[in-house]
């Protein structure tokens, strides 16, 4: 709760703290939801991965703002990264990080381009680069 209430600023939609459940929600209230369960108190045990639309703003000052409060950006590929990665089949700018949990996700920018499938997967600066 305190990883996505805290740290990356998602607005508590309700809480059951006798069954160790919230629901945050994602996107401001009404768009989307992320619910949290307890360790065992989930219907089902489960690895996941997790996108979260966001500005490209908001993408691109990400790796300094997770940082910031503790967690590692990663690129498409995983590793540590100081700048997001461009999926360019979409086009997209994304981040990527782990939860407490280790479930992987993602802020992801859509971009108003025409996707490059050539491409593949790039840094940020190497798809600016290529735009130039």
């Amino acid at each position: 709760m305190r990883f996505y209430r805290d740290a990356l600023g998602l607005e508590v939609a309700f809480e059951v703290p006798d069954r160790g459940a919230a629901f945050l929600w994602c996107g401001g209230a009404g768009r989307s939801m992320l619910g949290l369960w307890s360790i065992g108190s989930m219907p089902m045990g489960m690895t996941l991965h997790v996108a979260f639309e966001v500005t490209l703003d908001d993408v691109l000052a990400a790796p300094d703002r997770l940082r910031a409060v503790g967690i590692e950006p990663l690129s498409f590929l995983g590793e540590p990264a100081r700048e997001p990665s461009v999926i360019g089949w979409m086009p997209a700018a994304a981040i990527y990080f782990r939860d407490p949990d280790g479930h992987m996700l993602e802020y992801l920018s859509m971009l108003d381009e025409a996707p490059r499938l050539d491409v593949g997967v790039v840094t940020w600066s190497e798809w600016m680069a290529a735009s130039a």
